[in-house]
């Protein structure tokens, strides 16, 4: 049953009352709007023990998958927030996910545009290397080596600096109220 109609705040604070829903929302949304019941059951129960996917528990892991299997899925499936497939293992955002965007927050794996960085150092080098192609003063006083090793170095650099960030953030993220300073709700 598909709705079209939005949701009445009193669904929407039922829905999100339970911070297992709303981890599993912002996993769904971090993923694009579909993952498989695992790797779902697998990070909501990591950001409820605040661990890592490695030291997670056989007992800790099924706590979550049996309660979003019987619960949490089929109700959000019922409100048509999320499309849930029993028999495949899937579960997608729903037609009405987005009606909760305004009290979720953003959820994204990247803090910093690296698209926009990455682009940006392309110019740069680009323009360096016509400066020099051109004999642009100061710039023909550098050699095509030197350049090279310049614009090598920088995206190395770069390269390394975006690895190390990546690496510092959680496998996926954050949920918002996890990485909040001033507090943590369970």
């Amino acid at each position: 049953m598909s709705r079209t109609d939005q949701l009445s705040q009193d669904e929407v604070f039922e829905v999100l009352k339970s911070p297992r829903r709303r981890y599993a929302l912002y996993y769904l949304r971090q993923e694009g709007g579909e993952t498989e019941l695992s790797d779902l059951t697998e990070q909501v129960a990591a950001w409820e023990n605040e661990t890592t996917l490695a030291a997670l528990t056989t007992e800790q892991r099924k706590r979550v998958y049996i309660s979003l299997y019987q619960t949490h899925l089929p109700k959000l499936d019922e409100a048509d927030i999320v499309e849930y497939d029993r028999d495949a293992g899937v579960v997608r955002l729903g037609d009405r996910a987005s009606d909760l965007n305004l009290y979720l927050g953003e959820v994204s794996r990247e803090q910093f545009p690296w698209d926009r960085y990455y682009l940006g150092l392309v110019a740069v080098s680009s323009a360096l290397v016509a400066a020099v192609w051109l004999d642009v003063y100061p710039f023909e006083l550098l050699s095509g080596l030197v350049v090279a090793t310049v614009i090598l170095v920088a995206f190395g650099v770069s390269s390394v600096v975006h690895f190390l960030n990546y690496r510092r953030t959680d496998e996926v993220g954050t949920p918002p109220e996890l990485s909040r300073a001033d507090g943590q709700e369970h």
